[in-house]
């Protein structure tokens, strides 16, 4: 039998993507600083496939490009390219189509995200 020569430090998946996505949090929602209204062009390194410019005004494109900055941003994205007021109104509908690590941390950091929660906290 083969021992792994350091069994608990093994991190799983789960683990790692967590992880990584709590690494890019802002320190609080009002640092998302986005633009709330217009067009906006993201860079290659978050959306590196498809659609790179999207219309906030749009409902499904400002949805889009939420999931693809929650999920490939890095910080800087985040507080970029996000706004708050919009987040806080995308995310009850948004919660249920990222995937569970994304949604886990951010409403573990803020838990005016929460379900149940109130939007204007």
């Amino acid at each position: 039998m083969v021992q792994e020569p350091y069994p608990d430090a093994v991190a799983s998946h789960a683990d790692v993507l967590r992880t990584r996505y709590a690494s890019r949090l802002p320190d609080a929602l009002e640092d998302l600083a986005g633009p709330a209204h217009g067009r906006v062009d993201l860079p290659l390194h978050v959306a590196w496939s498809g659609l790179r410019t999207y219309d906030l005004d749009k409902s499904r494109q400002c949805m889009s490009l939420y999931r693809i900055v929650l999920a490939e941003g890095q910080g800087d994205d985040i507080v970029s390219f996000l706004n708050r007021d919009l987040l806080l109104a995308q995310w009850p509908r948004m919660r249920t189509m990222i995937s569970r690590h994304v949604r886990g941390v951010w409403e573990e950091a803020f838990p005016e995200l929460q379900p149940g929660e109130s939007a204007t906290a």
